[in-house]
């Protein structure tokens, strides 16, 4: 397994928690509808984002499910990151927070301007840009004290190591 995961490096961040904290709720947020749209009967597509499904079913409930594949493998990435690989944090940020930008600038100016009905993330993302932004520009600043010495109480690493303090972790 450590070939796969290799030990932690939690101890080498700087940022604040609350981004890497932002990026485990946002990698929940982004495995759950993955999980609706690959696994659902209809991806969400009619039930939740209220498409007529009358004429091109299958196309459109493949490109859902598509989309959930990619939620989920993304998302498990952000859990992990969040939880294990800390010093990566800024660069997920970056990457979803493009990803959520490129989802607004669809959703309301590109592709979806004159939609009379948005499906939930169209909203969502409007929420999500700004506090991905904010934590993406926390995560870059050091919350480490000059002698580089801080508790944090959601850090369960050994000062230094890397290694977990809880077993199993």
């Amino acid at each position: 397994m450590g070939a796969l995961l290799p030990p932690s490096t939690n101890a080498q961040y700087e940022g604040s928690m609350f981004s890497a904290w932002l990026l485990t709720v946002m990698a929940v947020l982004t495995i759950i509808p993955g999980l609706i749209h690959t696994f659902l009967p209809d991806g969400g597509a009619g039930t939740i984002a209220g498409l007529d499904l009358s004429t091109n079913r299958r196309t459109v409930v493949g490109l859902f499910a598509w989309a959930g594949a990619t939620q989920i493998a993304l998302g498990l990435v952000m859990l992990l990151v969040s939880l294990r690989y800390r010093p990566l944090v800024p660069l997920l940020l970056g990457v979803v927070l493009l990803e959520r930008t490129l989802h607004a600038l669809n959703g309301w100016v590109l592709k979806g301007g004159g939609a009379a009905r948005h499906p939930p993330e169209h909203y969502a993302v409007l929420v999500g840009v700004p506090l991905l932004a904010l934590a993406l520009g926390l995560s870059l600043r050091s919350d480490r004290s000059p002698t580089g010495n801080s508790h944090n109480p959601l850090d369960r690493t050994a000062p230094g190591t890397g290694q977990s303090r809880v077993k199993g972790g």
